[in-house]
């Protein structure tokens, strides 16, 4: 996206010339019903860019975890995230923060998409994906290993 100085919604949670794309581009990933929009890039090295994703009634993003951290609003709806290992409930307006190397996946939970913004750098490293033993450890808790989606 340019650095434009203004962006008109055009529908609601839609937004002028910002295209509505794939979750994730490659293959080798498990999610199910989730969309994501670039609203802000500064691409600089030291730069952040803002996102806003939207996960369908029952979907569900990766379960994953990188070095860059996860700044999120929710906007709209109600759902869940793992975060480490402990479960959070979220509504709207709620802040949530995904540290640095820590397992996470977002769930929507009602009839309506679950819908959030989040903050990062521009230039971040690629998600890592479970092992089987790092899964197995996750799953050793039983809530959340009722939670996770692979």
């Amino acid at each position: 996206m340019s650095k434009k100085i203004h962006t008109a919604q055009t529908a609601p949670f839609r937004w002028e010339n910002v295209p509505v794309l794939a979750y994730k581009e490659g293959g080798g990933t498990h999610f199910r019903g989730v969309t994501r929009q670039v609203l802000f890039d500064d691409g600089d090295p030291g730069g952040t860019q803002l996102r806003y994703f939207e996960i369908a009634p029952g979907g569900h993003s990766t379960l994953e975890r990188h070095d860059h951290a996860h700044s999120v609003m929710i906007l709209r709806g109600m759902g869940q995230a793992l975060v480490g290992h402990e479960i959070h409930s979220l509504e709207t307006n709620d802040l949530i923060r995904v540290p640095p190397q820590t397992w996470h996946q977002f769930r929507a939970t009602t009839d309506e998409p679950l819908g959030f913004l989040c903050l990062v750098r521009s230039e971040r490293d690629k998600p890592q994906h479970p092992t089987a033993g790092e899964l197995a450890a996750l799953r050793a808790d039983g809530r959340i290993g009722s939670f996770v989606r692979v």
